[in-house]
């Protein structure tokens, strides 16, 4: 079901990797961010969305991993937009996007996985002040709702997850280096975090996200093995290890 964390903003988890589904209202009607995950899942918020008595007007992807790539006729048939890297990077790897999903979940329309469209230079349909950077994914987008003070993450800044460098792609310990000193600037302006997966962060727990992250890159950064409680997770420990892979040039 639909929670609502702020006026205008709901959140929707799914049992997949606790993913979340962002409802946001703008001034024309409601944008979808990163709605999933499986079939069942987008027919659920279908139905919640239709309580709600509010048109869709857009979607949202905030990065290019099929799983924030996702949408279902119900929704209707309208712009889902990115950014224009992250536009880009999810049409070129569509065919990869849709073989995932049906890979790792039931029931979604696949025909409709990395439709995107560029945002628009002055925002479109979406509310607040878009947060780009290059970590964990090409054309990552956070988005701040200052006037409601929340913000989302999209997958940064997750309680579940530790920081997933991408491996494509260079340096990445820079980009999130960068990327979470962009997201504190943000949050001084937000008592409410949502990650694309785990639990939505409030007050003081805004604050304590961003310290759990900075921490793991800077033991990333000095060459160390970072202490987190996140690693309990035993299906962490692949992208862990990629993760220190990935850091060693940049901590030699």
């Amino acid at each position: 079901m639909l929670n609502q964390v702020a006026d205008g903003v709901w959140v929707r988890q799914s049992e997949w990797v606790w993913s979340n589904t962002t409802v946001v209202r703008g001034d024309d009607g409601l944008i979808l961010v990163d709605p999933g995950i499986d079939g069942s899942d987008l027919n659920q918020l279908a139905d919640d969305v239709d309580q709600l008595g509010i048109p869709v007007v857009a979607g949202f992807s905030t990065h290019p991993h099929w799983d924030h790539l996702l949408w279902h006729s119900r929704f209707g048939d309208v712009p889902r937009y990115a950014t224009s890297g992250a536009a880009q990077a999810a049409g070129e790897a569509r065919e990869r996007a849709q073989q995932a999903a049906a890979e790792n979940a039931s029931g979604i329309p696949l025909e409709l996985i990395a439709i995107l469209t560029p945002l628009p230079a002055d925002g479109g349909p979406m509310p607040g002040e878009l947060i780009e950077h290059q970590a964990h994914a090409i054309g990552h987008a956070a988005v701040l709702l200052a006037d409601r003070g929340v913000l989302l993450a999209g997958d940064m800044l997750s309680d579940v997850l530790i920081p997933l460098l991408d491996p494509r792609r260079p340096d990445q310990v820079s980009a999130y280096e960068t990327a979470l000193a962009r997201l504190a600037e943000a949050a001084e302006h937000a008592d409410i975090l949502i990650p694309g997966h785990g639990t939505v962060a409030k007050g003081s727990e805004v604050a304590a996200r961003l310290a759990a992250d900075r921490a793991y890159i800077d033991a990333l950064r000095r060459g160390a093995n970072p202490v987190d409680p996140r690693l309990d997770l035993d299906w962490l420990t692949g992208p862990h290890q990629s993760n220190l892979k990935q850091a060693r040039p940049s901590s030699e």
